[in-house]
């Protein structure tokens, strides 16, 4: 991938048009309902009851123009990446020695996940911070995700992201930068540490693909571990063996046939809200509602985003072209990552990494366990993410790693 002479860097402000919201309510007015047995809970996926009443406050509370609002506080552009296009928003700090720090989403996230962090680290003076931690943030959509839009072409997996990231942060004059992310965005910047290690500070990551018990540990595994690990090994083969057993429908078919996924996805706002809500439900720290964990609001901010782009179908493919990666362009190394690496852990969390299987991969030099949140932890404990970030970069000034 090349860059060209000078990189065509576009400003962006999010405006829906009005069309676009009524054909949303109409659709909502006029939602076909299945039955639901009743007594089950989540058990069988959303409860029609709790659904119901979600979409109702969609349709008449919920205001699409306050959240359009604030997310163009943020400064947001366009630009064309290796073909194809990339939204992103640049806050810089007021402090002029800020650090660069690329935050990258997940599915089924979006840019929403960072709306209250951002703040918090461009400036923390202003938060109760110290403002040596200060950074300035980049916020990119992956493509294929909300406001970049679909990609030009197949091939958009991690690795290729990562490559495309390190562009960015060209154009926008950052030679060195920290990178952080959960769910694909860990995947997105654990490629950035291993593949650009000369232009990575540090990697900060929420969850670390990879570093869980996949099956059951044998007897003298885990008699090799002390009592503190043993426990967290059976912990983490408990939670993958369910996830496995009845978590991963939706990547199966995100893997597989994202393109049929896309027809029902797209033309129901009901079905998009629903598939979304489920993951929230499941992953956050949350017991019966996902506004336990994440507030209502945001919840439907994040839906609308993959919504009013359409882009249910195109961001669902980074499963399949995970599942199906070829070409030398798109290979990712495979020896251990050097970059500076720190692992939050939040309790909630899907896939409960192992200390001693991420040294095995990773360039680990903080590992923090938190007594609360989940897979969404910019959005469940923002400033317990936060907190975790600005200590990692402070700890890598300190020790002089950023060279």
């Amino acid at each position: 991938m090349t860059s060209s002479p000078a990189p065509d860097i576009r400003p962006f402000r999010i405006d829906i048009p009005q069309r676009d919201l009524d054909d949303l309510y109409d659709r909502l007015d006029r939602a076909r309902w299945p039955d639901d047995l009743s007594g089950t809970g989540w058990a069988y996926g959303v409860p029609a009851d709790y659904l119901r009443e979600l979409v109702h406050h969609w349709r008449h509370s919920y205001d699409w123009r306050a959240a359009e609002a604030q997310l163009n506080e943020w400064p947001q552009f366009t630009t064309t990446i290796d073909g194809s296009n990339v939204h992103f928003a640049h806050v810089r700090s007021p402090e002029p020695d800020a650090t660069p720090l690329i935050l990258t989403h997940g599915w089924p996230g979006s840019v929403v996940e960072f709306l209250d962090v951002v703040g918090p680290l461009t400036d923390p003076a202003a938060h109760g911070g110290d403002p040596a931690d200060a950074f300035h943030v980049v916020v990119p959509s992956i493509p294929g995700f909300g406001l970049s839009g679909p990609p030009a072409d197949t091939g958009w997996e991690a690795g290729r992201v990562a490559y495309a990231w390190v562009e960015l942060m060209t154009r926008l004059g950052y030679e060195r930068f920290g990178a952080q992310g959960g769910d694909w965005g860990s995947g997105i910047s654990r490629e950035l540490g291993r593949s650009h290690p000369e232009r990575v500070i540090g990697i900060h990551l929420n969850l670390l693909p990879g570093a869980q018990a996949t099956r059951e540990p044998t007897a003298e595994e885990l008699a090799a571990l002390d009592p503190a690990e043993r426990e967290n090994t059976l912990a983490s083969w408990r939670s993958w063996a369910e996830w496995k057993r009845e978590g991963t429908g939706y990547a199966v078919l995100h893997s597989t046939r994202p393109q049929t996924l896309a027809y029902a996805l797209t033309d129901s706002p009901v079905g998009q809200l629903a598939w979304i809500i489920e993951k929230f439900r499941e992953w956050s720290d949350s017991a019966e509602r996902p506004e336990e964990a994440v507030d209502r609001d945001r919840l439907l901010t994040n839906v609308m985003l993959y919504w009013l782009t359409g882009t249910a179908g195109s961001a669902a493919r980074i499963y399949y072209e995970r599942a199906h990666v070829t070409g030398e362009r798109i290979a990712r190394p495979t020896e251990p990552s050097t970059a500076p690496t720190a692992v939050a852990v939040f309790p909630a969390e899907i896939q409960k990494p192992l200390r001693h299987r991420a040294d095995r991969t990773e360039n680990i030099v903080r590992w923090t366990e938190f007594d609360r949140g989940g897979h969404f932890p910019a959005m469940e404990e923002p400033d317990l993410l936060v907190g975790d970030v600005r200590a990692f970069f402070r700890q890598l000034r300190e020790d002089s790693a950023f060279g």
